[in-house]
């Protein structure tokens, strides 16, 4: 099964390594490097695609942004199983569900935190394993708004009601925090990403200090990989 991942970093590199992850699951990884300039051509050659995260607001008017939007339409309208993480859920929630879909937050959520996971969260093909809570690092200044008709919304929290959600017609998951960081890994990032962590008002020493393995949340990823190998997800 080949799966298309979109990397729209500024580097080819990810801090998770989450593409071997794919390619110990089964899957064929193609990564594109759409930030790059690359282009993943014709799109009937993916069963399955991930999304990654972004320094990038959805709705910024730049070529490889507006592109990726006209790729993630066409593989929901062949039916393809799509996930995006942080950017990543921004950026289909936009190409699914409107350009006004994603907005400039007044301020950042930081931290490490419990998510409170909404009922329609156990019937759902990867979120029915996180019981009532589930605990991740989120960090985000944008955020995809939670009234649509086809975002059924799976974790909110406090400060916002979108964290997790699916799409209503289309096999899409948005998870906007990073259960895919481990603990291990948090550390180095955390640290090469003080001064940005820091003007969005994180205590870069306390997240060191608390990071932990995000093990409930992880079982989304887990979930979309196994039954995206097994044709569970993949829309008529």
């Amino acid at each position: 099964m080949r799966l298309l991942y979109l990397q729209n970093g500024p580097s080819r590199t990810t801090v998770s390594g989450l593409e071997d992850r794919f390619s110990r699951a089964g899957f064929d990884v193609e990564m594109i490097w759409a930030y790059g300039g690359e282009d993943p051509g014709d799109l009937r050659r993916y069963d399955a695609c991930f999304v990654s995260g972004s320094p990038h607001g959805a709705y910024e008017d730049i070529g490889w942004i507006n592109r990726e939007h006209d790729w993630l339409r066409m593989l929901a309208e062949q039916g393809s199983p799509m996930l995006g993480i942080c950017f990543g859920s921004q950026i289909l929630a936009s190409a699914l569900c409107g350009r006004d879909q994603v907005f400039r937050r007044p301020t950042c959520e930081v931290g490490y935190m419990d998510l409170d996971v909404t009922a329609a969260a156990r019937s759902d093909a990867l979120a029915r394993e996180l019981g009532e809570r589930v605990h991740m690092f989120v960090w985000h200044n944008d955020e995809v708004r939670a009234a649509h008709p086809d975002m059924v919304i799976l974790a909110t929290s406090p400060d916002c009601p979108n964290h997790v959600w699916r799409h209503a017609r289309y096999p899409a998951w948005g998870i906007q925090g990073h259960p895919e960081v481990s603990a291990a890994q948090a550390q180095g990032w955390f640290e090469s990403s003080r001064a940005r962590l820091e003007a969005d008002g994180a205590d870069v020493a306390r997240l060191k200090q608390v990071a932990r393995d995000a093990v409930e949340a992880d079982t989304m990823l887990v979930n979309f990989m196994t039954a995206a190998r097994r044709g569970e997800l993949r829309a008529a």
